[in-house]
């Protein structure tokens, strides 16, 4: 596998990873706000490194001038 395919397919799994903690959080809210909480962070905090792969991602299309 090439750099391209690895970075899209851990890109893809905490795709996946980042809803389960959203819904996690959403259904939480009203049982157990501490847990709810821990959810909401960890999903923030894969969102941050999905936001860092998508750059990695975009520079390495680029084409080197």
């Amino acid at each position: 596998m090439n750099r391209k395919d690895v970075l899209k397919s851990h890109q893809q799994k905490l795709n996946r990873r980042y809803k389960q903690l959203v819904e996690q959080a959403y259904n939480l809210r009203q049982t157990d706000h501490a847990l709810s909480d821990d959810s909401e962070f960890k999903a923030l905090k894969l969102l941050n490194k999905l936001n860092q792969l998508k750059f990695l991602a975009r520079e390495n299309s680029k084409p080197v001038s």
